[in-house]
């Protein structure tokens, strides 16, 4: 357990964040599941790029690794074309 007040604080910072970072990271997969489930071309085409955005933005967050977020996008990608 922490003594210190600053390390009390970074316990209850540090959970917060962990609560935050989980809602949006679960938020992404389910998009990226919604988007492989599309058999119509179309409405694949319009949520592509809201999922892309998604994943940058975890990327630029570190919560996805840099290459991760690549090959995510690279596959999503080739999967909608392929429509």
């Amino acid at each position: 357990m922490a003594h210190h007040a600053s390390a009390k604080k970074r316990i209850r910072q540090d959970a917060k964040k962990r609560i935050h970072n989980r809602y949006y990271k679960k938020s992404t997969r389910t998009a990226i599941q919604k988007l492989r489930g599309l058999t119509d071309k179309a409405e694949a085409t319009t949520l592509l790029p809201k999922v892309i955005s998604m994943i940058d933005r975890l990327a630029k967050r570190n919560q996805f690794h840099a290459n991760k977020a690549a090959n995510l996008k690279s596959k999503l990608t080739k999967f909608v074309s392929g429509l």
